[in-house]
């Protein structure tokens, strides 16, 4: 039976995540010592306890949903009722894909932790220094969505960014063409227009300069080529080759839309069967449903369900 492990993107951190897990499992609270002695400061303090602004901060939370993934996954790794779950592909949500890299095995702890705190440095930066953010779109297709985005950029930045499932596109912009979208969406036929908490217009240009620096900490990243294990790349929904095409995909991402509902509809047409979504929340697993709905998804984000998995 085909599996593939999913791993969660930005917003899907919550005060408290991790905790659980950490306090169940001694391989998952060694995963939160190492991080912690990696970046140098109390990532599991602020996971655990917040504050909430802290924990929300693009630079905190992506590491911190990397390193609670990477603690759920090395539960899975290690107790030998999971340990036979071995996936034949993975895949990750724009931040997630950092983890599903790890989890593939061609990316280290250390250099995938250090990668994703560098990244949300960056992006915060570029994102303060452009006045942008993200609208979700609720119950259009693609063409009205870009009809829309055409509509209300009126000489601004507008771009359908997130591609998540059918009915379901994140667009990306300035803040006044993204406040435009929302007042139009009805009019086009949306469901509702729900503005998003994040720093910035991500998967824009206005990303070009955190892409660069990007590009600077992964020339100094070892990658290995993908082995038994596939990836799948959030910019085209296609299978990464080499190291090479890997270091290349996830600096275009950060100016490049994401096609999850792509990726997944690739997996799904190779004959995968089960899903594990690991990591915090349950966004992916949402993003499934709407997908196609009779597909087995196993949400493995606190301790009942993994706990669940290890005692059948």
């Amino acid at each position: 039976m085909k599996t593939a492990f999913l791993f969660p993107g930005q917003g899907a951190q919550v005060t408290g995540m991790g905790a659980d897990i950490a306090a169940a499992f001694t391989q998952a609270a060694g995963i939160f010592r190492k991080a912690n002695d990696i970046l140098g400061f109390d990532l599991s303090e602020i996971c655990f306890n917040g504050p909430a602004e802290r924990l929300n901060s693009t630079e905190i939370s992506q590491p911190a949903i990397f390193t609670v993934s990477a603690a759920i996954l090395e539960v899975l790794k290690t107790v030998p009722d999971t340990a036979k779950i071995i996936p034949c592909v993975t895949a990750g949500l724009s931040l997630g894909e950092y983890t599903a890299l790890y989890a593939a095995g061609v990316i280290d702890f250390e250099s995938a932790l250090l990668l994703c705190h560098q990244r949300g440095k960056a992006m915060q930066k570029a994102a303060d220094g452009a006045d942008g953010g993200m609208l979700s779109i609720i119950g259009l297709d693609d063409e009205k969505v870009h009809q829309l985005c055409v509509r209300a950029a009126q000489g601004d930045v507008l771009a359908a960014v997130n591609f998540n499932c059918p009915g379901q596109i994140v667009v990306s912009g300035t803040t006044a063409a993204c406040r435009r979208a929302e007042q139009l969406a009805v009019e086009y036929g949306a469901l509702k227009a729900v503005p998003l908490q994040v720093a910035g217009a991500f998967h824009t240009d206005f990303m070009s300069p955190a892409a660069e620096q990007l590009r600077i900490a992964l020339a100094k990243c070892s990658i290995r080529d993908p082995g038994d294990i596939r990836i799948i790349a959030n910019i085209d929904g296609h299978y990464y080759t080499s190291a090479a095409d890997i270091a290349e995909g996830l600096i275009k991402q950060l100016t490049n839309p994401v096609l999850w509902h792509k990726c997944m509809q690739t997996l799904l047409d190779d004959g995968v069967e089960v899903f594990y979504e690991v990591g915090p929340g349950r966004v992916l697993t949402g993003l499934m449903k709407r997908i196609s709905r009779k597909t087995q998804v196993i949400n493995v984000s606190t301790l009942d369900p993994l706990n669940a998995l290890l005692n059948p």
